[in-house]
């Protein structure tokens, strides 16, 4: 069964280095989400009775009887993998989104954004002779980069995970709430400890 990723160092550089936060997020998610059916069937026990031949006589294409994953395997999966690897994807995210509405006063490109806005003042437009002349497209600052790459990664996150409760749902019976208030009730009791 997989575990969960090992939280990356939280550093303004990991944040903005676009590749390693994506790259972070992708190995995450491929390690539980992506392959949560066959982090769930590693939870059955294997079968008492043995291979049945008619059972390959007809293509299904969908199993009518799935077997039920026990209630503690299905538990601490839950609470040692699933929930764990969803609050470091949610901890890596939420202090990326504290570092996009921070001050940047290493932004490379700030020198360059200031040029090009000084530039701009300075330009006459005579709109009448060229009407595209009055466009002017500074280059975003890497915090408004990065704040989009979180909200998309977000936008994500929120799919992904409303997918896999679902499939967790379906094999392990229906714990009767959405998986927001699950994690919220998981990170209640991780305080409690």
């Amino acid at each position: 069964m997989s575990r969960p990723s090992n939280q990356p160092t939280l550093t303004p550089q990991f944040c903005y280095n676009q590749t390693a936060l994506r790259d972070f997020l992708r190995i995450s998610r491929g390690t539980i989400d992506d392959s949560i059916t066959q982090n769930l069937n590693a939870l059955l026990t294997p079968s008492n009775a043995g291979f049945d031949p008619r059972s390959t006589a007809e293509r299904q294409t969908r199993p009518a009887d799935r077997p039920r994953i026990d209630a503690q395997a299905c538990g601490g999966f839950r609470n040692k993998i699933l929930f764990k690897s969803w609050q470091t994807r949610s901890d890596v995210l939420n202090y990326c989104a504290t570092v996009a509405t921070s001050e940047d006063p290493n932004d490379p490109d700030l020198i360059q954004r200031q040029i090009e806005i000084a530039r701009d003042m300075e330009r006459v437009v005579d709109e009448r002779l060229d009407p595209y002349s009055a466009r002017f497209f500074p280059r975003e600052p890497r915090t408004e980069l990065l704040a989009n790459t979180i909200r998309n990664e977000r936008a994500v996150e929120n799919i992904i995970r409303s997918r896999t409760w679902g499939l967790v749902r379906e094999r392990c019976g229906d714990i009767g709430m959405g998986w927001e208030e699950a994690l919220n009730r998981w990170r209640t009791s991780q305080e409690d400890h």
